[in-house]
């Protein structure tokens, strides 16, 4: 019998594993990790070992994507509150015994070196959806006081370390759960107006608020540089606003169909900072072109777009509310990245999915993935 069973072909051996898989976005992520893997070997192949680390990274990511797919959401659920208090507790002591550096007090070293914000991408979410699935039928005003609250800590620690790029990220997670969860309109619109109104306002009096002797309230100087780069990169050409320009002229001159693979002049003469990082997105516009470009967007919307239908079809409102925040969450990501690289936005270090080399933020994306191929499975499995 055990002859039988040890000679029992791989495919049938895997077929527990992987039975119930949502095929299209496992087929999504296949593409997309795939054109991560070509754009870093055409970008990265003189930059060291960066195109092995990205493929070892993306291999882990996909470890753990597949393990994490096998958790049921109830098993998720159970999880939210011991990860969020841990997530909160060590933001706690990074503010007492964190690592500083650059200015920015953002590691703490517990045996090994760790940053505790990534965690909290994963578990303010978890702890929202896991807070309302709990007020599921008896929701009210106060229901949405208290999950602000719970919001509000964790983003007000990060932007304490300085980190105001990974604050925003976690409060669009949050955000997009309240939302989901039944946030009224009449909220939404005026707060929206507000933002409006203030980045009109910042870009009519660009010229005034920009002196270098006027301090912004709450923001520090380095933020408000930042800010005052995007509108105007060309007052600091090769200081400050070097990174703006570089990027638009890599993506300007790739045209429609790009200077091609591993032949990216821009890229390869180091004149595109961070090019396998955060500016990855110049260096691949500028190879791959405007066909390149609207290949990878189809991409993301094709992950957003079945995100989407399987928050849609969660068969509980916890794995809808999870679903609809996580995949929102990429929308967030690609559009930061691709918008500050193209001088529409802020340069915040924000990764681009599956593109940019990075091993916590590709560890992040394998959990997320994992999570969402969870809750389409439980989809499956609740239909049966």
């Amino acid at each position: 019998m055990n002859a039988v069973i040890s000679k029992a072909p791989l495919r049938q051996r895997l077929r527990p594993w992987l039975e119930g898989f949502d095929g299209p976005l496992l087929a999504i992520i296949l593409g997309l990790a795939a054109l991560g893997l070509l754009s870093m070997y055409s970008v990265g192949f003189d930059h060291g070992t960066r195109f092995v680390d990205h493929a070892r990274n993306m291999v882990l990511a996909c470890i753990i994507m597949l393990v994490v797919a096998q958790t049921p959401p109830q098993r998720l659920m159970s999880l939210a509150v011991p990860l969020y208090t841990v997530g909160v507790a060590l933001l706690i002591a990074t503010a007492l015994f964190g690592i500083t550096k650059k200015g920015a007090t953002r590691w703490l070293n517990v045996g090994i070196v760790i940053q505790p914000s990534e965690l909290l991408k994963i578990a303010v979410p978890l702890m929202l959806a896991w807070w309302f699935q709990k007020r599921e039928g008896q929701l009210r005003p106060l229901d949405f006081g208290v999950a602000a609250l719970i919001l509000a800590v964790p983003v007000v620690l990060v932007a304490k370390q300085p980190d105001l790029g990974t604050s925003l990220l976690i409060l669009a997670a949050g955000l997009y759960v309240i939302y989901f969860a039944g946030l009224s309109w009449r909220l939404i619109v005026p707060a929206m107006s507000v933002a409006l109104l203030g980045i009109a306002a910042l870009v009519v009096s660009e010229e005034r608020i920009c002196q270098p002797e006027l301090e912004w309230p709450v923001l520090r100087e380095y933020q408000k540089n930042r800010v005052c780069t995007l509108l105007d990169p060309h007052k600091d050409p090769l200081g400050k606003g070097f990174h703006i320009i570089q990027g638009e002229i890599a993506i300007g001159s790739g045209g429609i169909t790009g200077k091609g693979f591993m032949k990216g002049t821009q890229t390869h003469l180091e004149f595109i900072p961070e090019r396998t990082t955060d500016f990855i997105f110049a260096a691949y516009g500028e190879e791959f072109g405007l066909l390149g470009a609207l290949a990878l967007l189809t991409g993301f919307t094709a992950l957003i777009m079945r995100g989407l239908w399987i928050a849609a079809q969660a068969p509980s409102l916890f794995g809808r509310l999870m679903a609809g925040a996580i995949t929102l969450s990429f929308f967030t990501y690609v559009f930061v990245n691709m918008g500050m690289v193209s001088g529409i936005l802020p340069v915040v270090g924000v990764p681009l999915p599956f593109i940019s080399y990075g091993g916590t933020a590709m560890v992040m994306l394998g959990l997320s993935l994992g999570i969402l191929l969870a809750i389409a499975k439980s989809r499956r499995s609740f239909a049966k």
